[in-house]
C-alpha cells in the first residue's frame, strides 16, 4: 500500500488528508481494524519510536499511552506489586504477562490523561494485554503484531470500530525528515540518539552512586523525554514514567507539573486512598476523577452537601494537608530527565519534594554552578549528558 486516505487532518475542516511515504515505496503500516485519523497516526507513531527504544536500552517489553502527540506515561514490563495491581484496576485480572504489566504502568502513572490514548507496545500483543485495552477507553493500538485471540478481543471494541495498527518492525525510515509550516519545507536528520549504557557517566555532583536501576530509569526518562513536546520533564520510578511535564514555555512549570503527577501516583498508594469504598455502579474512569478530587485540596468544596454519598459507600475522612507531605516524604529513589538544561535550583528544589534522587539533564547552563549545589545539598546524583533532547 503506497498510501492511506484520511478522513480529514488534525480538524473536520482540514481536507483533503492522507499518510505515505515520500519517496514512493509502501507504507510500513497494515491497518487490521478501524480507521484511524491524522491525530492517531502521529500518536502512533511516535509511540512506536519511544518504546522500540525503551526494549533495545533495557530488554524489556514496552508500553506507552499516548495523547495528543506526547506520552501520558511510559513503561517496561515488570512485574506488579499488590498495590500497584490495585491503584491501576488490574487486581482482579491476575497475574499478568510482562507486556501486559508494561501497559497496566503505562496507563496507570496517569490515568487521568491516558482516557482516550492511543497504545504502542514494543511486542506482539498477547491476551493479557488485549484483555486490559478492552476494558479501558481507547482510541486504538499499534504493534507489531497480535496473537489471533488477542486480535479478536480488541476487534470486539467500540462496537467492532477500534483502531488497530500492524507495524513492520524492521522498517528504517529515511535519515532526513521532514516538515511543512505555511507553505515552507522544514529538513532535517532523524534523532537517532542512542541512549546507552555511557550515557549517563559524566557525573557533576558530589554523590556520584548510580546505580544499576537508576541508570534503567534515567534511560526511561530520557527516550520519553524524547518523544515528548518540548519543553519537558520526566520523573520515573521503578521502571515506569510516573509524572511527565510536556509542552510548557518554562522548564519550572515543566517540573511543577510533572511533579504533581508523580505526587499524584504516590498519594494514590496511600492508606487513605487505597482504603477509599467505592459504589458497586462507579467505573474505572470515575473512581479516577473521584480520586483526584480526594487528594485535591479542594476536595472539601467538592464533596460537600452529601455529594459524597453518589461515590462512595461511606464519606471519607479527609486526608489534610500535613497527612499527604507526611506521606510524600516517603516517596524516595526518584529519577529525574529534562530535554534541555535547568536555568536554576529552583527545578531541583521542586524535584527534591517528590522524593528525586537521580537527575539526568544537558547541562551547559550559565547557572550550572547553582544546579549543582542544590543537588549537593540534598545528596541527589546528577549527570550531564551533554545533550539536549527537544521535541517539536
Amino acid at each position: 500500500m503506497k498510501e492511506l486516505q484520511l478522513k480529514y487532518g488534525c480538524n473536520p475542516n482540514q481536507k483533503p488528508s492522507r499518510i505515505y511515504v515520500a519517496d514512493g515505496s509502501d507504507l510500513p503500516i497494515q491497518v487490521l481494524n478501524g480507521k484511524p485519523g491524522y491525530i492517531n497516526f502521529m500518536d502512533a507513531f511516535n509511540g512506536w519510536q519511544l518504546v522500540k527504544e525503551l526494549k533495545k536500552a533495557t530488554g524489556y517489553p514496552a508500553a506507552t499511552s499516548f495523547k495528543h502527540v506526547s506520552p501520558a506515561g511510559a513503561a517496561i514490563g515488570l512485574p506488579l506489586s499488590e498495590t500497584l495491581a490495585k491503584i491501576y484496576w488490574v487486581d482482579d485480572l491476575g497475574e499478568l504477562s510482562l507486556l501486559a504489566s508494561a501497559y497496566a504502568r503505562a496507563r496507570g502513572a496517569d490515568r487521568m490523561s491516558s482516557f482516550g490514548d492511543f497504545i504502542a507496545l514494543s511486542d506482539v500483543c498477547d491476551t493479557d494485554t488485549a484483555r486490559l485495552i478492552k476494558r479501558e477507553v481507547s482510541d486504538g493500538v499499534i504493534a507489531p503484531g497480535y496473537e489471533p485471540e488477542a486480535l479478536e478481543i480488541l476487534k470486539q471494541k467500540k462496537k467492532g470500530n477500534y483502531n488497530i495498527i500492524q507495524i513492520d518492525e524492521d522498517y528504517t525510515p529515511a535519515a532526513l525528515e521532514h516538515k511543512e509550516v505555511y507553505g515552507i519545507t522544514f529538513e532535517q536528520g532523524r534523532n537517532e540518539l542512542n541512549i546507552g549504557e555511557d550515557f549517563f557517566d559524566n557525573i557533576v555532583t558530589e554523590n556520584k552512586e548510580l546505580t544499576k536501576e537508576a541508570k534503567i530509569d534515567l534511560a526511561i526518562s530520557m527516550i520519553t523525554l524524547k518523544y515528548t513536546q518540548s519543553n519537558s520533564v520526566c520523573y520515573v520510578k521503578g521502571g515506569q514514567a510516573i509524572g511527565i511535564g510536556a509542552g510548557q514555555q518554562s522548564r519550572i512549570h515543566c517540573t511543577r507539573l510533572a511533579g504533581q503527577k508523580a505526587d499524584n501516583w504516590y498519594l494514590r498508594q496511600s492508606p487513605k486512598v487505597m482504603g477509599l469504598e467505592f459504589l458497586p455502579s462507579i467505573g474505572r474512569a470515575d473512581r479516577d476523577n473521584a480520586i483526584d478530587l480526594y487528594i485535591g485540596e479542594d476536595y472539601m468544596d467538592v464533596l460537600a452537601e452529601g455529594e459524597w454519598q453518589k461515590i462512595f459507600v461511606r464519606k471519607p475522612e479527609v486526608f489534610t494537608r500535613e497527612e499527604k507531605r507526611a506521606w510524600l516524604d516517603q516517596m524516595t529513589d526518584v529519577a529525574l530527565g529534562s530535554d534541555a538544561f535547568f536555568p536554576f535550583g529552583d527545578n531541583i528544589e521542586r524535584a527534591h519534594r517528590s522524593g528525586v534522587k537521580y537527575i539526568a539533564q544537558p547541562g551547559g547552563s550559565v547557572r550550572d554552578d547553582n544546579v549543582i549545589e542544590v543537588c549537593n545539598k540534598y545528596g541527589i546524583v546528577m549527570s550531564f549528558t551533554g545533550i539536549r533532547l527537544f521535541h517539536h
